[in-house]
C-alpha cells in the first residue's frame, strides 16, 4: 500500500536528487523509497558493499593503537598550514 509523505528539503538538494534519479531512469520517489528501505531494514547484510570495497578490505594493516582521527588532523595541518 502506497502512502503520501511530505518532506521539507533544501531546494538545491532536491534539484540534485532529481538529476541523479533522471540519469538512472528512476523516479525520485523510488530513489527515496529504496534508500529508506535500505537504511531501515532489519535484514542481515541489507547494506552491501561493492566488490571493489570488499576487495580492498584488509589490504592495509595498521597498528592496533592507530588513531585515524589524530592522523587525519595531522594531515590537514600539513596541508593547510
Amino acid at each position: 500500500m502506497n502512502s503520501k509523505l511530505t518532506l521539507k528539503l533544501d531546494a538545491e538538494v532536491i534539484s540534485r536528487a532529481k538529476q541523479y534519479a533522471k540519469k538512472r531512469n528512476i523516479s525520485l520517489s523510488r530513489l527515496i523509497e529504496t534508500y529508506l528501505d535500505t537504511i531501515s531494514s532489519d535484514k542481515p547484510g541489507a547494506i552491501k558493499t561493492t566488490p571493489l570495497v570488499e576487495g580492498l578490505s584488509g589490504v592495509i594493516k595498521l597498528a592496533e593503537d592507530f588513531d585515524y582521527r589524530k592522523e587525519r588532523g595531522n594531515q590537514l595541518e600539513r596541508k593547510h598550514l
